[in-house]
């Protein structure tokens, strides 16, 4: 019998969990040790409470004090009728506030819903609706845009949606400084086997397809991932890509980092120009980039001022890295590098520290977990021969069984004995390592952002002017694909001009990394699709 679905209080039975005879497995294992990420940080509060865990600009938080900002947050959110199991969608940036909330609602077992700093209203309204989410979270303002009045848009058009709270200048909404309240010991939080988080999967196609990761089968994850990566209470890690993002948060990322005692560093930018001053005023370990970033590190370590030489690691996903960009890594940077490949539903294959050079440079390592159970098959479910390319199937402990809410489309992406389909083509070396070669199903890769195709199709094809469309993603150097949109105009209407298209997708709420950059006249569109 398949073991209790993680907890989302009225919603129990949201997504799949593992049988009983693998959950009794890797309990047995160790994998899977009780524990909950809200009581993990408060150990560590315990036993180290003056050790310095976040800094932010100037703002510096110990364990301790961390701990306790963390459990008035919950207690605030607790007042405002939050409770355990209601869904809080999180939409801020690189700073100190998005750990402070996120940890909050994981103490108190209202799960975060994770979303990316560039989604715009269509996302946001999307995410909010299907979660039936009781609050949503955001900044003033970031990046040029002002995330109030999008926030406003959206909570008139959710119903479940009751508080809109911001971090900064609030304008109409509630100011997230506002809500912190006396904390009451023990908040009733969450069991280890409850539902942690809300992350988006990227084997979207077009509606929002969420992955539930519980306490236990998290926390694997972060145990693990340390261990690969060397995390320990020495580390520093800084945060440059977004914080929601599976790499920078839990691969091992900022959390496993604050899971292991050590310090995390949060920088607005990934850029050069804001990374290396912290870098070398923070003594910076390790970090985490996407390809076209790590490109861009390379050439400006060349003639950087700044010390780098704390450095240790640099990991590098999002997508393969190219050898010769990953060749550059350690003459350029002074550092190991290590190659992460991992999907939301929670494999991650990574390279070891102690790998041979051309392991390191050539694949996406080896799963983190000996019980990860990993089969790359062709069209018919056949194993393939060893070193052939094949679609990557996987379970295990840190890979849920299912999709939050989604039992139709679970049927395609999970195999009925509970291997996730990941999507991608892969080949396995002699030594067991993954090389990513390619996906199977039409997906966009813009500079480690992934999405449907048939999102931005949609919502083209409800332009006034447009017959049929058909994106697809073309090869760019610096950020591994860029947007193409085919378009077969209405009869007698001129192709709209991509400034026109840009215009109309922008009002209609679409995040700018999914906008095409170009627009072209196609009569069909049978020699398009990819």
């Amino acid at each position: 019998m398949p073991a209790p679905s993680p907890d989302l209080g009225p919603d129990a039975r949201a997504t799949p969990g593992w049988p009983e005879e693998f959950a009794a497995r890797y309990r047995a294992a160790g994998h899977w040790r009780g524990e909950t990420i809200g009581r993990a940080l408060r150990d560590r509060a315990a036993a180290h409470p003056d050790r310095v865990a976040l800094v932010d600009g100037p703002r510096r938080w110990t364990y301790g004090r961390l701990d306790a900002l963390v459990d008035r947050m919950a207690a605030g959110l607790a007042a405002l009728g939050v409770a355990r199991g209601d869904r809080v969608v999180v939409q801020l940036p690189n700073v100190a506030e998005f750990f402070e909330v996120t940890l909050a609602l994981l103490r108190l077992g209202a799960p975060p819903v994770l979303a990316h700093t560039d989604h715009r209203e269509a996302e946001l309204r999307s995410l909010c609706s299907f979660t039936e989410a009781r609050a949503l979270v955001v900044a003033d303002a970031w990046g040029g845009h002002d995330f109030r009045a999008l926030a406003g848009r959206v909570a008139d058009e959710v119903p479940t949606l009751r508080h809109v709270l911001v971090a900064g200048r609030p304008g109409p909404h509630t100011p997230l400084d506002s809500v912190p309240g006396d904390p009451v010991r023990p908040l009733t939080g969450p069991e280890p086997g409850d539902v942690a988080l809300l992350r988006l999967s990227g084997s979207t196609t077009g509606a929002p397809r969420l992955v539930a990761r519980t306490h236990d089968d998290f926390l694997h994850g972060l145990r693990t991932a340390n261990e690969v990566a060397g995390v320990d209470h020495a580390t520093v890690h800084l945060c440059a890509l977004p914080a929601s993002g599976a790499l920078p948060l839990g691969a091992p990322g900022a959390l496993g980092t604050l899971y292991a005692g050590g310090r995390v560093v949060v920088s607005p930018r990934p850029g050069p120009d804001t990374a290396f001053p912290l870098i070398a005023r923070e003594r910076v370990t390790a970090t985490a980039l996407t390809p076209p970033l790590a490109a861009r590190w390379i050439d400006a370590a060349a003639t950087t001022a700044h010390d780098l030489s704390s450095l240790r690691l640099l990991q590098v996903g999002g997508a393969p890295l190219d050898e010769r960009t990953a060749r550059r890594v350690s003459p350029a940077l002074g550092c190991a590098l290590q190659q992460v490949y991992g999907t939301a539903e929670g494999l991650v294959s990574a390279t070891r520290l102690d790998d041979p050079v051309e392991t390191v440079v050539t694949t996406q390592g080896r799963p983190l977990c000996a019980d990860d159970e990993i089969r790359v098959v062709d069209e018919s479910g056949a194993e393939v021969e060893p070193g052939a390319a094949g679609h990557l199937l996987v379970r295990g402990p840190a890979t849920v069984r299912g999709h939050w809410r989604a039992p139709e489309h679970d049927q395609l992406a999970f195999t009925a004995d509970g291997f996730h389909r990941t999507g991608d083509l892969v080949r396995r070396t002699e030594g067991g390592a993954l090389v990513v070669v390619g996906r199977v199903r039409r997906q966009i890769n813009r500079g480690g952002r992934q999405f449907a195709p048939e999102e931005v199709e949609n919502h083209l094809l409800a332009h006034p002017d447009v017959y049929d469309a058909v994106v697809v993603g073309a090869p760019d150097p610096f950020l591994g694909e860029r947007v193409t949109a085919h378009l077969v105009p209405r009869p007698g209407a001129p192709l709209p001009t991509p400034a026109a298209v840009r215009a109309f997708l922008h009002e209609r709420g679409l995040a700018a990394f999914k906008i095409p950059e170009r627009v072209e006249a196609a009569r069909d569109m049978t020699h398009t699709a990819a």
